[in-house]
């Protein structure tokens, strides 16, 4: 045998099956069985390497199919330039060390021969990338930045990067496309700075954003100009730029790409009902009844509805719009964005209301401008919530994610027999502690370092 893992707990990924105590045996890169109870305790079988889980548990290894700047090829879905090789490094290890080996990139107009970066070091996650190289797509990026565009993304089509390795479509729309986030923490802050020399943080950004076009990026849903003047106070910018000109540079920032991105929604999900790819949607206030209108046109497609607990919605318009969603076959997939710990922007109250309405399929990280919290952290705080269990919340990043993206993680997320020996032993008493990693049967983090 080449692994032993003993003396831990065992949650197998499946939603429900917990075992007090375990061994799992890997055999060049599979599971090659599972022991539980007195079997576990009780049989000795000699390995090449045993790792010692007492205190521990096992679990699948976390797979995270909704992940920005892990690869050398335009970010995000406004094509913008490459991250640098040292980010995409340190992106990189803070995911392995919180317990993630399979990994989606889904900025989405990045090929997939660009997972491998020359400049950052080898990284032993499983990284795939999506694409989302669709007209309407390709034209809201270079509307809003496209600098890293070359004549060979724009004229990549779906067909060709699924040929090439990609694993999934989307993401269709975006932070930046659709006046989400990245709109907050970068363009909008820049466009202001650039104009008029004046620096606004993401969170006035984002007040500022809703005063002039509403959470639904409609201009005649935005607040009247005494709510602007008070924004511009609360942002320190009150008598230094007037409510006309502010509201000139956010709706020059935000508007030109919103129909072309909306338009890219349609694209997608009849490529992903064509192709048998599940795709990933940008799901926000703005995009929202979009995506709902895309799931009824296209029953056969898996359709996933990212980050459902966007800050854009209020709490119970996030959970009735999921169960719509759910209920028409959509899959509801929530995001950590910085609402865990970090709480740069964000809070975790979309987050509670969506796991505590029992409408949560799966659980991805997001970018949160590079500020993401772990997954693990807030499956964590979701048992000490007791929201969930242990099992069932393990699930939402591991069993479930392999049975929605077969393309990428089909032989994994599971603790069994055959499966890829994809594993991690985190603490017994707090599932976000990240003790040991292994990946294809390989110890890739030893005592919470990278080996």
């Amino acid at each position: 045998m080449d692994i032993v893992i003993r003396n831990g707990s065992l949650i197998t990924g499946d939603g429900k099956t917990f075992h007090k105590q375990s061994a799992v045996y890997v055999r060049q890169g599979r599971i090659a069985g599972v022991d539980t109870g007195e079997a576990a305790a009780g049989t000795e079988i000699a390995a090449r390497e045993t790792i010692d889980a007492a205190g521990g548990t096992v679990i699948p290894g976390i797979i995270n199919a909704h992940a920005h700047g892990c690869i050398r090829g335009p970010s995000m879905p406004s094509g913008s330039e490459p991250f640098e090789g040292d980010d995409i490094s340190y992106f990189r290890n803070r995911h392995l060390l919180e317990g993630t080996t399979t990994l989606l990139n889904v900025c989405g107009l990045a090929t997939p021969d660009e997972v491998q970066v020359a400049e950052a070091e080898p990284c032993a996650m499983d990284i795939r990338v999506s694409t989302a190289h669709t007209p309407n797509n390709i034209q809201a990026a270079l509307v809003v930045d496209g600098k890293g565009l070359s004549m060979r993304h724009l004229s990549a089509t779906i067909d060709e990067m699924l040929a090439a390795g990609a694993v999934a479509l989307g993401e269709a729309g975006g932070g930046q496309t659709l006046g989400g986030g990245a709109q907050e923490y970068r363009f909008i802050p820049q466009a202001i700075y650039r104009e008029l020399g004046l620096e606004v943080t993401p969170a006035g950004a984002r007040r500022l954003k809703n005063a002039v076009l509403g959470r639904f990026l409609d201009p005649a849903d935005g607040v009247s100009d005494l709510r602007l003047e008070k924004e511009l106070e609360h942002c320190g910018l009150s008598g230094v730029i007037g409510a006309d000109c502010i509201r000139d540079i956010i709706t020059r920032s935000v508007m030109p790409s919103v129909g072309l991105s909306l338009a890219g929604f349609d694209e997608i999900a009849r490529e992903a009902e064509r192709v048998g790819y599940p795709a990933i949607f940008h799901n926000a206030a703005p995009s929202a009844k979009r995506l709902i209108a895309s799931v009824e046109k296209h029953p056969q497609a898996c359709l996933v509805a990212g980050h459902s607990n966007h800050p854009s919605f209020l709490p119970d318009e996030a959970v009735a719009i999921a169960q719509d969603l759910r209920r028409k076959g959509a899959v509801i997939d929530v995001s950590t964005l910085d609402c865990i710990e970090t709480c740069w922007r964000n809070d975790p109250a979309n987050l509670d209301a969506l796991i505590e309405g029992g409408c949560v399929d799966t659980i991805s990280t997001d970018f949160a401008g590079g500020h993401w919290d772990g997954i693990l952290e807030a499956l964590q705080r979701m048992v000490r919530k007791k929201q969930l269990s242990a099992a069932a919340a393990v699930a939402l990043a591991t069993g479930n994610v392999a049975r929605v993206f077969p393309q990428m993680a089909g032989d994994r997320g599971l603790i069994e027999e055959g499966k890829r020996a994809d594993l991690i032993v985190v603490d017994q008493v707090n599932l976000s502690r990240v003790r040991h990693v292994v990946i294809a049967g390989r110890i890739v983090v030893r005592n919470g370092r990278l080996v």
